[in-house]
C-alpha cells in the first residue's frame, strides 16, 4: 500500500520507497560505516592509512588531532545510521532526505579537496572521484527516481472504493 497523507480534505497518495532508492541507500550505509567505523573507533589507522589499498589522504593535510579524527568518523556513522533507517522506511521521503544530507556534505567535502589538492595525481583523481561518486549518490536519492504517482481521493468517496 502507498503511503498516503491528507491535503485540503483530500486522501493522497504519494511514491513508495523503490528497490532503486534502497540500493543506493544501502550504498550510502556503506560508506558510512566504512568511513565512520574506521575513523571513530581507529582514529590512528585512519589518520596513516585511509582510505587503504596502500594509499593514505590524510596524513597529507596535517599533524594527527584524534578529536577531528572522531568527529569525522561520528558524522559519517550518523549519515549511515539516516540511510539505514531509510532503507527500511515505506515512504521514499526518508530517503530524499537523506539525499539532501548526503548532497550536501558531499558537495562541501568535495569543494574543499578541489581548492585543496594533496598529494599525488593518483591521490587526487581518487580523492575528487570517490567524493563526487558520494554526492552523486545524494543527488539520485532526491530525485523521484519514478514519475510521481499521485492520485488523490476524496476523503467522502474513500469508504466507497
Amino acid at each position: 500500500m502507498p503511503a498516503h497523507h491528507i491535503r485540503r480534505g483530500r486522501f493522497v497518495q504519494t511514491g513508495m520507497n523503490t528497490p532503486l532508492r534502497r540500493g543506493i541507500l544501502a550504498a550510502t550505509v556503506l560508506i558510512g560505516a566504512y568511513v565512520g567505523i574506521w575513523g571513530y573507533f581507529l582514529p590512528g589507522s585512519f589518520y596513516t592509512s585511509f582510505p587503504g589499498f596502500g594509499l593514505h589522504w590524510i596524513d597529507l593535510d596535517g599533524p594527527f588531532n584524534e578529536h577531528l579524527i572522531r568527529d569525522v568518523g561520528s558524522l559519517y556513522l550518523a549519515l549511515g545510521a539516516g540511510s539505514l533507517a531509510a532503507v527500511f522506511a515505506r515512504s521514499a521521503v526518508p530517503g530524499r532526505v537523506m539525499g539532501v544530507a548526503w548532497f550536501t556534505f558531499g558537495v562541501l567535502h568535495f569543494g574543499y579537496h578541489v581548492l585543496h589538492p594533496e598529494g599525488t595525481v593518483g591521490d587526487i583523481v581518487g580523492s575528487i572521484v570517490s567524493l563526487g561518486i558520494s554526492a552523486l549518490l545524494g543527488i539520485a536519492l532526491m530525485l523521484p527516481l519514478r514519475p510521481r504517482s499521485r492520485r488523490s481521493i476524496p476523503l467522502e468517496k474513500e469508504g466507497q472504493r
